[in-house]
């Protein structure tokens, strides 16, 4: 019988461990993406200068300190001037890095047909700013005048929707303040109808919606009403209401005042966003 040679048990452990390195050799490791957060700040400034009990001429300033202060990754207007746009814009370039879009859409005069004006003689309407964290920059813009509107009000409501293309749909709205019922059926319009259309063709992203809404929680007719089954919702204990889809999970909510410089305190939810991109392989 021939003998064979015994090999040491460390060389052996070692010849395992050495086999199952060059087996892993050109596959990396698969990490977990982890979900992103999320801030949305909504902000009625009640900045067109006619609604004499609400203005101040001190809102859009306050504002820009809360967004340098809370740094959110969407900020949504409503009743502002068109210039007030960019002067909002600066402060969230201050405290982001990447793109931030700015996009507003007016109200309509449904006497004239032409934009509706604030006082000073700018359009009047509802905003987004959005942070877009680089390499994901590329958006389009979305917005219309609702079907419905108050023919005894001139001013005719609209919404607005930023679609950063690889990430989100961030929408906002200001609906009518004559009738609740009016106001039920535009907000109706909006996620039954417009933002259906946005999503379709494949183009479905996460969403949130932010605005004063002229509804309550417990109103009547109750804001939920207006609520798809598959959002999420919270609201400010006023008419300032927060809607996301269900991908989106909202972490917490809280009010930030504007210091009697408004109507309305903003209203910021904090949520997560679903993380982006497959796992390197």
């Amino acid at each position: 019988m021939v003998s064979r040679p015994t090999v040491p048990r460390p060389l052996v452990a070692a010849i395992a461990l050495l086999s199952v390195a060059v087996l892993l050799v050109g596959c990396s490791v698969v990490a977990p993406v982890a979900p992103a957060p999320l801030r949305v700040l909504q902000l009625n400034l009640c900045n067109s200068g006619m609604a004499t009990g609400c203005y101040t001429g001190r809102s859009v300033a306050r504002a820009a300190e809360v967004i340098r202060a809370e740094a959110p990754d969407i900020v949504t207007l409503n009743e502002i001037c068109s210039g007030d746009v960019d002067t909002l814009e600066r402060a969230m370039t201050e405290v982001h890095d990447g793109t931030v879009v700015a996009a507003f859409q007016p109200a309509r005069n449904g006497r004239t047909g032409e934009p509706y004006r604030c006082v000073n003689g700018q359009q009047y309407g509802v905003g987004v700013l959005t942070h877009i964290a680089a390499p994901a920059g590329d958006h389009e813009v979305h917005a219309g005048i609702y079907p419905a509107q108050d023919p005894a009000d001139p001013e005719q409501r609209a919404w607005l929707c930023v679609e950063a293309r690889t990430l989100f749909f961030a929408c906002t709205t200001h609906l009518a303040y004559t009738s609740s019922t009016l106001a039920l059926a535009q907000c109706a319009h909006l996620v039954g109808t417009a933002i259906p259309q946005l999503h379709a063709d494949g183009r479905y992203r996460p969403t949130v919606v932010s605005g004063d809404l002229n509804l309550r929680q417990g109103g009547t007719p109750d804001v939920r009403s207006c609520v798809p089954e598959d959002y999420r919702h919270r609201h400010d204990g006023g008419v300032q209401q927060f809607m996301a889809t269900a991908d989106l999970r909202i972490e917490a909510t809280r009010s930030v005042s504007m210091e009697r410089t408004t109507d309305h305190a903003a209203f910021l939810v904090t949520l997560t966003l679903p993380g982006q991109g497959d796992p390197a392989h």
